[in-house]
């Protein structure tokens, strides 16, 4: 049944209809002078989107400008990022801290303003968006992490969590695969607490959206489970009332198809392509504004009346954000143990009973490192009441299938997702997981299918959002899959990536250290990439348990050395008897540095990198199954794989390709 919306709007003056159409205007004003100040700027969809845009900010919209991390503020994603200046005009009018000359640097270099709205740059962006559908993912990840955190904490009069995800998209949006995918399982899911207005403008830059997209976007959605409706968007009584009833709506997410206009208002360029992505132009400018009755001087105008409306406007809200203050602090008063727990999983800070849960693994067995991995999650999961997430439908190969309920309708307490086979979109939620606050996200699939999900990932990495990925079958040890499964160019290519670590463990012991290391890096770090085997792996009594510094010193023999031998992942403990081969056989003295993070060793002083990788000792030689592209910062000379792989037992392989510790002391002993 639908239910009773949590929380009403404030009623102020920003919502009186005869200031309504003078806000509007100002939005389409100050888009249209920023664009033409830069010379450069997507000034049609802000345009045609400011009706629909004003409504949901002045009418809907519950968030404190003063206070803009606020837990339980609704949040707002902008999708389709090319119309930032929405974004900034709306952020600028509500009051948050984006002066009006910030505006007028829009994007230039060192504004709080760039080209598309970038999260942790500017204040009031949720997340970063532009690479189309991106954004549309994250907001069904954040919608997922209000549902969740709400039937974790809340009590029976105590609804700290209790908020509303809202998203402008657009037509590029969801022709995006990831958008799609992202619809479908939030649709399966049932996120009643997530409405999209659809900027349907019928333009894309190429033209017409009939070139490419003439589909029935709203039957499309109602399959996928959605409450869907159509309305003129730039009819704000329309708007208004779509809103109202996709907010009643709880047991479905809303699709609002928003019919619009794109640079709507203006006299020679509305309903075009060319006023997509490209200023007006000073002429039409002058045009616009005279059309709309609007002084052409001074550029950038904000009428006194539109300040004095939402200044009212933040002014109420900031008293909805110190009700909710109350509502906490009774929750304190009732539920101490659960109120502090709340409060502390919203930053970055890792309760050390978590980092302590981590298990350890004796020397002298063997396990594959994903099945470690395993063990390491259920044991995690015992102890972090918000660590939540799941595979691409391969739980059970990635080693991250839990005893635990899956999220569902009937279980929003759940901490399984079920992804299905939706790599993108998972990074996509994930992303929206982790930017919401209060949890922790972890995505699992295929190393090889890192190319799947690799947009969302540098999202993650850019916007320093502390996603751990699990990517198992990291090698052509994957066997008898063959080579479509078996990654070659796909750890090297992520480390490309910049600000994501990626930890390549040689056991159990080093796949514990990679989730200590993944866990207490925050938002002021990143993302975390832990590869992990298909094939067991001896657990040596040489690694450790905490590799924080990246690489270290595995082993050597006594006295001075003849060479060092860098290894990563599976191949350490190939390196590691081929070394001990040579030392008894042959008499050389080598080094082996098992190197299980590029990233965390290269942020280390140079004092602890010439301690590790003497400068002085140039004879070095890398053993890494994959390509050999890029090693050479570390290694003059490198024994990998730059072919693909074939299908065929993992051991055979291994012998074939030159990757067993006969195979690397012959490598060694030919080196000039």
């Amino acid at each position: 049944m639908p239910a009773v919306p949590p929380r009403e709007f404030p009623a102020t003056s920003s919502s009186d209809p005869r200031l309504s159409g003078l806000l509007v205007d100002t939005i389409k004003t100050l888009a249209i002078d920023a664009v033409q100040k830069a010379n450069s700027g997507h000034p049609g969809m802000p345009m045609g989107a400011a009706v629909m845009a004003s409504v949901l900010w002045t009418r809907f919209l519950v968030h404190d400008p003063e206070h803009p991390r606020w837990p339980d503020r609704d949040r707002f994603v902008l999708s389709a990022g090319h119309g930032s200046m929405l974004l900034y005009a709306l952020l600028h009018l509500t009051g948050y801290d984006l002066p009006l000359d910030e505006l007028k640097q829009f994007r230039q270099w060192g504004s709080k303003t760039p080209g598309h709205p970038e999260y942790g740059h500017t204040v009031g962006v949720e997340v970063t968006t532009g690479p189309l559908g991106t954004g549309f993912a994250a907001a069904v990840g954040m919608a997922l992490a209000e549902r969740f955190l709400a039937a974790t904490y809340n009590r029976p009069g105590h609804d700290i969590v209790d908020h509303f995800t809202y998203g402008i998209c657009s037509d590029g949006d969801l022709m995006e695969g990831i958008a799609s995918e992202a619809a479908s399982l939030a649709g399966h899911l049932g996120l009643g607490k997530l409405v999209f207005l659809y900027d349907d403008n019928k333009i894309s830059i190429d033209g017409s959206t009939d070139l490419a997209f003439t589909e029935d976007v709203l039957a499309r959605f109602a399959a996928y489970g959605w409450h869907v409706q159509r309305v003129d968007g730039a009819d704000a009584a329309q708007v208004e009332a779509a809103l109202v009833l996709a907010r009643a709506e709880t047991a479905r997410p809303s699709l609002i198809a928003c019919r619009t206009v794109i640079a709507a208002g203006s006299p020679n360029k509305a309903g075009t392509h060319g006023a997509h992505g490209a200023p007006l132009g000073d002429a039409e400018i002058a045009a616009t504004k005279k059309a709309m009755g609007w002084p052409e001087d001074p550029s950038f105008r904000v009428p006194d009346e539109v300040r004095a409306a939402l200044a009212e406007q933040r002014r109420a809200l900031g008293e909805q954000r110190k009700a909710w203050e109350a509502k906490l602090a009774a929750y304190r008063e009732a539920h101490p143990e659960l109120a502090a727990q709340f409060e502390a999983l919203q930053g970055d800070v890792v309760p050390a009973e978590v980092l302590s849960a981590i298990p350890s693994f004796e020397p002298g067995s063997a396990v594959a490192t994903r099945k470690a991995g395993q063990k390491i999650l259920e044991a995690l999961v015992k102890v972090h009441p918000t660590l939540i997430g799941g595979s691409a439908d391969l739980a059970g190969s990635n080693g991250v299938e839990l005893k635990l309920p899956a999220q569902s309708r009937t279980r929003p307490d759940g901490r399984v997702l079920h992804f299905g086979v939706r790599e993108h979109a998972m990074a996509g939620i994930c992303n929206g997981l982790a930017l919401h606050g209060g949890v922790r996200a972890y995505g699992a699939t295929f190393l090889v299918f890192s190319d799947f999900l690799r947009g969302a990932l540098r999202l993650s990495s850019l916007m320093k959002a502390p996603v751990v990925y699990v990517f198992s079958h990291d090698s052509f040890w994957v066997g008898e899959d063959g080579p479509t499964h078996q990654p070659i160019e796909q750890l090297m290519s992520l480390r490309l990536i910049p600000d994501l670590y990626v930890v390549r463990p040689a056991d159990a012991r080093e796949t514990a250290a990679a989730w200590r290391l993944a866990l207490q890096r925050g938002h002021a770090d990143g993302a975390t990439a832990i590869l992990l085997t298909r094939q067991d792996l001896p657990i040596m009594a040489e690694t450790r348990e905490q590799i924080d510094e990246g690489a270290y010193v595995l082993w050597q023999p006594e006295g001075p050395l003849d060479g060092i031998l860098v290894a990563t992942g599976s191949e350490v403990a190939t390196a590691l008897a081929a070394a001990k081969t040579l030392h008894a056989d042959h008499g050389k003295r080598v080094r082996v540095v098992s190197m299980p993070c590029w990233e965390a060793f290269l942020a280390q002083p140079k004092a602890y990198q010439d301690s590790v990788l003497p400068p002085e000792i140039s004879r070095r030689l890398s053993v890494e199954a994959g390509t050999t592209f890029g090693w050479d910062r570390f290694a003059a000379h490198q024994h990998g794989l730059d072919h693909y792989g074939a299908s065929a037992p993992g051991k055979l392989l291994a012998e074939r390709f030159g990757f067993t510790p006969a195979a690397v002391v012959k490598r060694w002993l030919e080196l000039p």
